[in-house]
């Protein structure tokens, strides 16, 4: 009985005996592929970086539809009537995000990895120029109704030979009137 014995004793003939160090449970699996992944949700194709459209010499174009909100800078832009408005692109081609500069120097930022919307904007704007809260303790919070001059929106301009990398932002004194609804047209003929 001096059979040297191998590392597997009971091994089945067929099988070949390996030196390698086998993968001791699921969680080494787990870490060995979390290594080599790579996020990739998070970027949409077709959105550009801002800037990679100025060194390509790319222009950008505004839809029309932003001069014709009629929207006050410090409400909601969900108060705005045609939401179908809210989900076109702010500039073609779409940008993961860019600076809106008002005339008095402010700058805000609109970000959207998935392309910014017209809505992405007014967001951004509204965060700055939210009503004043009733809150004592904070009382420099937003924008009071009779502090803006102009507090109204009236577009946005691209000015490639400015800067290349921003929107201007135009404002006006008055809303343009908005039409009445359908509501308030059965209203009116109900009362006649």
């Amino acid at each position: 009985m001096s059979v040297p014995l191998t590392k597997v004793d009971s091994a089945i003939a067929g099988l070949s005996i390996s030196d390698e160090k086998p993968i001791a449970n699921e969680k080494e699996v787990k870490k060995g592929l979390k290594k080599d992944h790579k996020r990739t949700s998070s970027t949409s194709e077709g959105i550009w970086n801002i800037k990679d459209l100025e060194e390509q010499g790319i222009e950008i174009t505004l839809p029309i539809e932003t001069q014709k909100t009629g929207w006050k800078l410090n409400t909601s832009p969900n108060s705005i009537e045609d939401k179908d408005i809210l989900k076109l692109y702010l500039v073609n081609p779409p940008v993961k995000k860019i600076d809106l500069h008002f005339p008095l120097g402010l700058v805000v930022t609109a970000r959207n990895l998935k392309g910014v919307t017209i809505k992405d904007a007014l967001d951004a704007i509204y965060k700055q120029f939210k009503k004043k809260a009733s809150n004592p303790l904070r009382p420099n919070k937003g924008h009071a109704d009779d502090e803006l001059d102009k507090p109204y929106l009236a577009g946005f301009e691209w000015d490639k030979d400015e800067c290349w990398t921003r929107l201007l932002v135009h404002q006006k004194k008055e809303g343009q009137a908005q039409q009445p609804s359908k509501k308030s047209k059965k209203k009116a003929k109900e009362e006649a």
